[in-house]
């Protein structure tokens, strides 16, 4: 940037470029601060003067950042957070007093086991704190978790970089869920019998392997899938009334075949145990308003598992 005196500078049109960035959209960016686009672009031609750089190139529907624009993005995120902190009152959080909305991105498998007792948490100390509970593009995750539009996330071990943090909440395994009285399944399930029945495989893809069956493959075995469908609770049904088996994680089936009085057995393969963990951005690690809400998500997190030992 030219050398310019930062009085003559309007400390609004970094808080632009920082939207741009992370929304590689102008128009996304004008959603996130409420702007028009017209004046998102208005301010990023005057950024453009002020750098001597178009900073943001098309390519395509996106709005790509140029060498210049990602060599400034740190130290304006720095700043920016540096002036949030200094305006704030106080290092705490007071969820009791404050209106907010929380988004935290999940799998639709782990809604009923996280939504229940996180609301139970707040609900009487943070009435005015508010939850979306959303599911999340893995190939965005690092974007939305720096540029705030996801605040935490839950899922299983994911290949992301140092600045996204992690903590590991919890660990189950396989069950498998039949009709009360099912002809061919007793009180455990061994391997043979398990592959003598057939199968119900949920999966939002139309193809490819799901968990059971890769570790199925793995011992080159296979299992006849009858139905194949997009969530465990038209399963459950379907078990409820057939004699068909469906394999899921422990702790949501046992939440979801209460209704139907489905039976539970393990598994019969010894495979790896299902992880889960929190995810959150290394810029959010002392925000007082985020780390409320993984104190929040962890404590209710753990009372549910321990209830379900």
């Amino acid at each position: 940037m030219n050398a310019v005196h930062l009085s003559r500078v309007d400390l609004n049109l970094f808080v632009v470029f920082n939207a741009i960035f992370s929304e590689g959209s102008i128009t996304r960016a004008g959603r996130r601060l409420n702007l028009s686009q017209p004046a998102i672009s208005h301010a990023l031609a005057r950024l453009r003067g002020l750098a001597g750089d178009p900073l943001f190139v098309r390519n395509g529907h996106a709005m790509a950042p140029t060498p210049r624009a990602r060599q400034m993005i740190a130290p304006v995120r720095d700043a920016l957070q540096g002036f949030e902190a200094a305006l704030a009152s106080t290092g705490s959080f007071d969820a009791g007093a404050v209106s907010k909305r929380f988004v935290i991105g999940l799998q639709g498998v782990a809604e009923p086991m996280v939504a229940p007792v996180l609301m139970r948490a707040i609900a009487r100390s943070a009435p005015r704190v508010d939850i979306s509970l959303v599911r999340p593009d893995r190939r965005e995750l690092e974007r939305e978790l720096a540029a705030g539009t996801l605040d935490l996330v839950l899922d299983v071990l994911l290949p992301l970089p140092d600045e996204i943090r992690r903590l590991h909440l919890g660990t189950e395994r396989l069950m498998v869920a039949v009709r009360r009285g099912h002809p061919k399944v007793g009180r455990t399930l061994d391997l043979a019998a398990y592959l003598s029945l057939e199968h119900i495989q949920v999966s939002q893809r139309r193809r490819g392997l799901s968990a059971e069956d890769f570790e199925l493959s793995r011992q080159d075995l296979r299992r006849r899938v009858r139905l194949r469908c997009q969530n465990y609770y038209g399963a459950c049904r379907v078990v409820a009334g057939t004699d068909l088996a469906l394999t899921m994680p422990e702790r949501y089936a046992r939440i979801l075949n209460r209704q139907f009085a489905n039976r539970l057995v393990p598994f019969p393969l010894d495979v790896a145990a299902f992880d889960t963990y929190a995810y959150w951005h290394a810029d959010s690690d002392g925000d007082p308003a985020n780390r409320w809400l993984r104190t929040q998500l962890f404590q209710a997190f753990a009372k549910d598992t321990g209830k379900r030992r």
